[in-house]
């Protein structure tokens, strides 16, 4: 994980003094914010000769995000060997153990023997965390979060309003076309920069919007995070499922697909209007746009 140093402002300075005042630490610390975080602020700190990442950020309506449902999502992952132990918790901060690594890239993801390695380490997610969760886990279900981000937009007239009964109509063709489920705890943000190596293993990290969904969502949102190529998919397919890759297989894939690309759309018009974090929304908005138009021609072809 790259740690990159930023120039103090008053928040960050706020930040800092809350990190310092946790209960957790031996001794004083001095934290280095991690640049890159979407919707929240992350802190690498040392203390008593041991590394820890800590996490800032509060529930998040506007994205369906719960920090109670992350906190329980994250300690089952740990208890099942696939993210670091949470240490310390309280409203609004959460501290795990850092893994010392690399954190992928979308070219690491896409080396074969990175992907023999990674496609069983998300099986053993879906399989495995459901039997560690204690309390409330809630289900993230694109096509609702959609729905949301387009009644906000609605509401405050921006300017992407125009184009919202079409994008809706689509959003329902595509949760018509992928069918029944059966609910597995997932991700739903598989990013290559949610993953780390540490030399050893590979570690999933960042469980803010994990829940109950189904696993082809989750390697739909990790194929197209991550640029791969079809017959990449393919492979990846036939490897989790253990069977030929479909034509109805396919269909619904791409319809995860292209709905994973149409909330990473609207979620950035929307997380600019609420946040200030330092991150251009719009070529990020542009970027998805383009893959979500393609996915949506590419589904009315199979």
């Amino acid at each position: 994980m790259l740690l990159l140093p930023e120039t103090d402002s008053q928040p960050n300075v706020a930040m800092k003094d809350k990190i310092c005042r946790l209960g957790c630490w031996k001794g004083n610390v001095t934290p280095e914010e991690i640049k890159g975080g979407h919707s929240n602020h992350n802190f690498f700190v040392e203390d008593g000769g041991e590394s820890f990442f800590v996490r800032l950020g509060h529930d998040l309506d506007v994205h369906c995000v719960m920090r109670s449902n992350e906190l329980a999502i994250s300690r089952a992952a740990h208890a099942a060997g696939i993210s670091p132990e949470v240490v310390w918790h309280e409203p609004g901060v959460m501290v795990t153990r850092y893994i010392q690594g690399k954190t992928l890239t979308k070219q690491d993801i896409a080396k074969q023997n990175n992907l023999n390695r990674l496609v069983p380490l998300i099986q053993k997610c879906h399989r495995q965390i459901i039997h560690h969760i204690r309390g409330p886990v809630l289900m993230f279900w694109v096509f609702h979060v959609c729905r949301n981000y387009a009644a906000i937009l609605r509401d405050s007239n921006h300017p992407l309003s125009v184009q919202l009964p079409r994008l809706m109509n689509i959003n329902s063709a595509l949760e018509k076309a992928v069918g029944n489920i059966k609910p597995v705890v997932t991700h739903n943000d598989l990013l290559a920069s949610n993953f780390i190596d540490d030399g050893e293993k590979f570690w999933i990290i960042d469980w803010e919007y994990a829940g109950f969904n189904t696993a082809l969502f989750d390697l739909a949102c990790f194929c197209s995070f991550c640029d791969l190529h079809p017959d990449q998919e393919d492979r990846i397919l036939a490897t989790y499922f253990k069977s030929r890759v479909t034509d109805e297989l396919r269909r619904r894939f791409i319809a995860f697909k292209c709905a994973s690309e149409l909330w990473t759309y609207l979620w950035s018009p929307v997380a600019e209007s609420h946040y200030a974090l330092d991150l251009d929304y719009q070529k990020i908005a542009r970027g998805h746009q383009l893959n979500f138009e393609r996915l949506w021609v590419e589904f009315n072809q199979i």
